[in-house]
């Protein structure tokens, strides 16, 4: 019979598995193809001083882009994570490491995450825990743990109540949830960021949050990977199942919980179906500071190794400076104020 701590390996991969080579995309648009960009006929712009640098927490990257959190604690993720790590130094963007609770229950796969303190280096890497681990919190001892292992700038917890509903191992249970993140934001220097997986966060949790101290929001929208449907698909079920398509659309997050920031100081992040140039540039527009994929990494890390992964996103920029040069933006504070048509009003 196989222990708590087997599940928790075997389950992640499962999800590498699932996530690699079955179709479990949200059935649902994220909502940026409803949007066009104002094209600028007299723009003016000097395309090689078209500038894609920010900064992440006080840290310069070189594109407002993270690879998003993904993968740790079974024996196929050191490979992955170190292949990861390389691609995310070599183009100076953030990267965020998958769930480290297996790393709380043993030391069997801990080399899967340490990985990024040893090739990562100078660029920033995001912590990770769920939302089911921090709500039964004692003290924030493993938190301090799991950010020492990776040598984290910053901290993601995870909130996915739809995938713990849904999992067949699923601890749904977050009672206590949100004072632990208060207590967390309190005790712990570093900035906290609470990401959903793919359901989306609302103003409304926004607010909430922010108010507990969070300093960074990644609404992780519908859109992208169902992980309803992943989870849906372990236990045999599929796409007909009401849930696999619960959630709110990546842009309608990220464009209203963008109003919140007349009122408080956050980093806003935009993933869930960001799965090309043009996604990036419309998240950007709408209001996002920083864009994030994860599943759409794996699989081209999977099928055109570190060199095709480093292309495909050197590209995709490319692609978004030129989006900039026709719309007459030279930087990001720019492009964050550019016009977007809905389609509805086109005609």
């Amino acid at each position: 019979m196989k222990t708590s701590k087997d599940q928790t390996s075997l389950r992640k991969k499962d999800h590498i598995e699932i996530c690699l080579y079955d179709d479990v995309d949200y059935l649902k648009s994220s909502g940026f193809n409803r949007y066009v960009f104002e094209h600028n006929a007299i723009t003016e712009v000097k395309y090689d001083e078209i500038c894609l640098k920010t900064s992440f927490y006080g840290k310069e990257i070189s594109y407002p882009f993270l690879i998003s959190c993904m993968t740790g604690g079974t024996g196929e993720a050191l490979n992955i994570n170190s292949n990861l790590a390389e691609v995310a130094k070599a183009l100076k963007i953030p990267i965020g490491v998958g769930s480290q609770r297996q790393v709380l229950e043993n030391n069997q796969y801990l080399d899967s995450f340490k990985i990024f303190k040893k090739v990562a280096d100078f660029i920033p890497v995001l912590s990770n825990i769920g939302a089911a681990q921090v709500a039964c919190l004692k003290s924030n001892d493993p938190i301090k743990k799991i950010i020492d292992i990776v040598n984290a700038s910053a901290l993601v917890i995870h909130v996915n109540p739809l995938q713990e509903l849904l999992q067949k191992e699923g601890e749904p249970v977050f009672s206590g949830l949100l004072g632990n993140i208060e207590k967390i934001t309190k005790e712990i220097d570093l900035p906290i960021i609470v990401k959903e997986v793919g359901a989306g966060i609302s103003k409304n949790v926004a607010k909430k949050l922010l108010d507990a101290g969070v300093k960074g929001i990644d609404v992780a929208g519908a859109g992208g990977t169902s992980w309803a449907g992943v989870e849906l698909l372990r236990k045999g079920e599929n796409s007909e199942n009401y849930f696999w398509n619960w959630g709110l659309p990546t842009s309608y997050c990220v464009r209203t919980v963008k109003e919140l920031k007349k009122d408080y100081d956050f980093l806003l992040i935009a993933s869930g179906g960001i799965k090309s140039f043009d996604d990036i540039a419309k998240a950007i527009a709408l209001g996002s500071d920083i864009t994030a994929s994860a599943r759409l990494m794996l699989q081209k890390l999977n099928s055109e190794g570190i060199e095709g992964l480093i292309n495909f996103i050197t590209q995709l920029f490319e692609n978004v400076k030129n989006i900039m040069y026709l719309t007459g933006c030279s930087n990001l504070r720019e492009f964050s104020k550019v016009n977007l048509i809905k389609q509805e009003d086109l005609y």
